[in-house]
Parts: C-alpha cells; sequence; structure tokens
C-alpha cells in the first residue's frame, strides 16, 4: 500500500474511538520496526519525523543547527525509507512532520514525500499563528496532504521546542482557529508536557477535550484533536537505564488510564517520542553490558563511547552518529552494526506494539478510507 495522507486515519480512529498512535522516528531501522509491529496488529501507521530529525536524518549530526537544505535532504530519506518497507503493507501508512517551525520545513517535508505536516505557531501571537497556519493549509491541501496546527503552549522540551510552563487551550479560541485555517487535526495544551520529565501522576484536564469536541460537534465541524508530549515515560525501562551505568532522573510520563480517558473523552491522534527514545537507549546499554567484547568493535566502538560519556542522556541521535550512513540509509556493511541495529528495532517493537494496544489500534486498518493524495486534493477542492 503506497503512502496514503492523513485525514482518513483521524476521521477513523474518530468515527470508531480509537487513538491513533503518532510515533516519532530518526533512523531507518526505526521505521522498519514501526512499520512491521504495526502489521502484526493490523493498525494503522502514523510515522513522524519532527522537523530537526530531518536535519538529522539529513546528515546534520548537529542538528539543532540545521539548514533547510538539511532537512530537505533527510526529508526525502526519511521518505524513501517509509516508502521502502512500507510499499506492499497491508496497512494504511502516513507520515507526517511534527512541529514545523515555518513554511520552507514544511515545503521540504511535501517535497520529500510526507503526506501530513504540522505547522507550529503556538509561540506567536493568536493572529499570526494563525496566518501562518492559513498559508500552511493553503499550500499543503492543493497537493492534498493533511495540516496539523497547534494552540496554546506545551511545557518541556523537544528539539527546538521550550516552554517552561503551560498554556491551556481556550475551547472557545480553537473553534475560531479551525474555522479559520482550516487545519485538519489540532494540538492542544490541556496537561501533557514535552520530554521525559512530565511530573509524578499528571492529571490532564480533559474538560478541555470535552468542551472543544461539543463545539465542533454542535458545529458540524470536524478536526481531530492531537495530544503532544504522551509517552508514558516506562518506569521499568528507566530502571533499566540507571542499572546500566546511567543517571536518568525525576523521569515521568502520562499513564495509561489518562491517555485513555482522553481518547473517550475526544482525543485522536497520540504523539509519543520519548518511549521510543528510552527503549532504544536502554537496549544499546544493555548490549554492550551483555557483550563486552563490542566494545572494542572497529564499527560500533564509538556508540559505546558516547554512551559512556553521556550517562544521562536518552536521545539514541547522541549516540548514533558513529554510524550515520545506516542511520540515514540503513545500511548495514558489518555483523556488529547488524546487532546494533537489531536492538534498535526491539527497543521500538517493545513500546510501540504496547501502546498500539493501549490505544485501541489493533485491528482497526481495515476501517480506514482508502484514499490517495489525489483524492484528498479533489475533496479539499470541493
Amino acid at each position: 500500500m503506497t503512502l496514503v495522507p492523513l485525514r482518513p486515519l483521524l476521521e477513523a480512529a474518530d468515527q470508531y474511538k480509537y487513538g491513533q498512535g503518532a510515533f516519532n522516528v530518526n533512523t531507518v531501522a526505526q521505521v522498519k520496526a514501526a512499520i512491521e509491529i504495526h502489521e502484526i496488529f493490523r493498525s494503522p501507521v502514523l510515522l513522524q519525523g519532527a522537523d530537526l530529525v530531518n536535519g538529522f536524518m539529513g546528515g546534520r549530526t548537529d542538528f539543532l543547527n540545521s539548514t533547510i537544505e538539511d532537512k530537505r535532504k533527510g526529508a526525502k530519506l526519511l521518505g524513501d525509507a517509509v516508502r521502502k518497507y512500507g510499499e506492499n503493507s497491508p496497512v494504511p501508512i502516513a507520515l507526517h512532520l511534527d512541529h514545523g517551525q515555518d513554511l520552507d520545513s514544511v515545503k521540504a517535508a511535501i517535497d520529500g514525500g510526507f503526506t501530513s505536516v504540522m505547522i507550529d505557531g503556538s509561540s506567536l501571537p493568536y493572529d499570526d499563528n494563525v496566518e501562518l497556519t492559513r498559508e500552511a493549509v493553503k499550500y499543503a491541501h492543493q497537493y492534498g496532504v493533511t495540516v496539523e496546527g497547534e494552540l496554546g503552549i506545551l511545557a518541556g522540551v523537544e528539539d527546538a521546542v521550550f516552554s517552561e510552563s503551560s498554556t491551556y487551550t481556550n475551547p472557545l479560541q480553537a473553534y475560531d482557529f479551525i474555522k479559520k485555517t482550516g487545519v485538519d487535526a489540532l494540538a492542544i495544551s490541556y496537561g501533557t508536557m514535552h520530554g521525559p520529565n512530565k511530573g509524578k501522576d499528571v492529571k490532564l484536564r480533559r474538560e478541555i477535550v470535552t468542551a472543544i469536541r461539543e463545539i465542533l460537534n454542535h458545529e458540524n465541524t470536524f478536526c481531530a484533536i492531537v495530544s503532544h508530549g504522551s509517552s508514558t515515560i516506562p518506569s521499568y525501562i528507566v530502571n533499566d537505564i540507571n542499572q546500566l551505568g546511567g543517571e536518568v532522573s525525576n523521569a515521568g510520563g502520562i499513564s495509561i488510564p489518562e491517555i485513555q480517558q482522553a481518547i473517550a473523552a475526544g482525543v485522536n491522534k497520540i504523539n509519543v517520542d520519548s518511549d521510543i527514545r528510552l527503549a532504544v537507549t536502554r537496549n544499546l546499554r544493555e548490549l554492550f553490558e551483555d557483550s563486552p567484547e563490542l566494545r572494542a568493535s572497529q564499527s560500533i566502538a564509538g556508540i559505546y563511547q558516547l554512551l559512556s560519556g553521556n550517562k544521562n542522556q536518552v536521545d539514541p541521535r547522541a549516540f548514533l552518529t558513529p554510524i550515520m550512513d545506516t542511520v540515514m540509509n540503513g545500511t548495514i556493511p558489518t555483523d556488529d552494526i547488524r546487532i546494533a541495529v537489531d536492538q534498535i528495532e526491539k527497543g521500538v517493537k517493545e513500546v510501540v506494539g504496547k501502546l498500539i494496544i493501549n490505544f485501541g489500534s489493533v485491528g482497526k486498518a481495515s476501517l480506514v478510507e482508502q484514499l490517495t493524495l489525489e483524492n484528498m486534493r479533489v475533496k479539499y477542492q470541493k
């Protein structure tokens, strides 16, 4: 099955009342593993490449300084990887740009084959956010590409997205924003946070979700509600990392019951990044603990050295720079790299598989309307 626009996946999630997991990937190995575990559970697939992940995939190891050319190259490589492993898939697959910073990033993602994009103007004054988002919608919809906007500010850190505090989304303003911009999906602030340190026993303000959903239903308007910063931060994985020499402290996530109640209230898309980072970091640490001879491997010793020197780091992009050709292109020139890649894939499958089950998307692939980008382009025109 070729890549499909995100809109039909969101409509199915809304109609059948399950959560569509949106999983951030930043290597070819993660793409492969994420698609395979979704196929096992016959779940629709939504993979995300954050704006600066595209820079990393483009070869920019200091990805916070990514240029538009880095992002353009990386978007193409990420799109190629999803097409390669999803070409004959029995489940629908969408590829989404997470936290697009500007229209140039949106255009680079669409050129690379992304079927959905987010434009994040949440830090701008309201009217400026509306105008930026409207422009992104106007550009993307002419290609049949789905658009997500954001209203409200989440605390925490994710690449270049940072805020010390949250500003909750106003439901009335949310509807005004949706009508003025024409977005297909809206990321809201209702108590989630970016990063692995969300706090203990987080309680989500589901009344915000309920109010937005009630307004949309009353006005007969479709817009998917998106929950960013929704990683669960499994404590057992954090404990494993620390027992293997890591130093991860104050880590906490959103509990599964809280997310499930948010889905019941009307959340359709649930973004997850940190869980995958933690599982991959744990598996790489475990690999070098169980096979100490690999610490001297010509091809992956550099990974071990970076792990050892960054005990509180849980972002695999900080460790995988010694094998950038494998990261970007999926090449596996040595047996030792194959072993490392296997651990990366197992980490992705472990956490993504669990969340597919808990979000309720098992077996839902057949419920998604099979529309192409061209089909969506025509629908948008109408």
